[in-house]
Parts: C-alpha cells; structure tokens; sequence
C-alpha cells in the first residue's frame, strides 16, 4: 500500500500507480495491437503521423506523454478531492465523478486539439463504455481512495495536536 504520511511522496507514488494502471489498461484495451503502436499513437499527439515511423524514441516519448498526463490528472484530483467529497460523501462515487471528468476533459477538450489519427466513423459505443471504464478503474478511483487516506491521517494528525 501506497505511504501516505508525506505529500510528495504520496503524489509520486500515486502518479507513478495510476500511470501503470492506465497504461495496462491502454495495453488491455488494445490487446490487438502491439505495445509500441499504442505508445506511438500517444506520442503522434505531439509529433503527428511522424511518430509511426519513429521507432523506440516515439515509444519512449509515448510512455512519457502517458505517464504526465496521468500524473497532470492525479496531481489535480488530489488538490480538488476536499471539496468533491464534501459534496458527493463517498470516496467511490467521487471517484467514479473522477473517472468520468477525466474522460471528458481528454475525449472532449485535451485530445481534439492533438494531431492523433482521426477515427474514421466516430467512437464505437464498446470503445466509448471500455474507456470510461478504464479511467474509472486506472485513476478515479486509486485517486479517491489514496487520497482519502492521505485526508484522514492528516486530519487525524490535526486531531491529535489538539
């Protein structure tokens, strides 16, 4: 389990878990197509088509891209956690809340702006269900819950001060 005495550490550890979790998920998802091409289809959102043919480098580039973006997303749900839960009551549902925001901010916002591939025919709705999912599972919910612990300890800490 994830130490979640320290704040740096807690954030790092908790970046580095849900940009695995993220990526087995890509991998999982994409089962019929190999690692390298999903990393490079990531790496295409900086570099275009350019990333196809660019071999290892797109690749790590790829990873890279993959585990920032995670990382930008868990930093954020972190800072905001104290005021969803207020408000929704149940570290799950806030991070089913999560999971669905971060779907929406990458499918809606982040990603038209990128050059990836375009789909030809729009989103299949079995893709649509298994990415919201994915994110669900790979970031939503391992924020919320590490997250509420962190919270908890903190506020405890506080408590017993007193």
């Amino acid at each position: 389990m994830i130490n979640t005495e320290n704040k740096v550490k807690t954030l790092v550890s908790l970046c580095l878990l849900t940009g695995t979790l993220d990526a087995m998920a890509a991998l999982l998802i994409g089962y019929k197509v190999s690692p390298a091409v999903i990393f490079q289809f990531i790496a295409s959102g900086w570099f275009g088509k350019a990333a196809f043919a660019g071999g290892t480098a797109m690749v790590l580039w790829g990873i890279l891209f993959h585990y920032l973006i995670a990382s930008a997303f868990s930093i954020v749900f972190f800072i905001l956690y104290p005021g969803f839960i207020q408000v929704l009551k149940n570290k799950y549902l806030t991070g089913v809340v999560f999971g669905l925001m971060t779907w929406a901010i990458m499918n809606l916002a982040v990603l038209p702006l990128t050059n990836i591939p375009k789909r030809a025919g729009g989103v299949k709705p079995l893709s649509l269900i298994e990415g919201i999912v994915a994110l669900i599972i790979a970031i939503g919910i391992p924020v919320a819950v590490i997250t509420e612990r962190y919270y908890r300890k903190r506020l405890l800490r506080k408590t017993l001060d007193v």
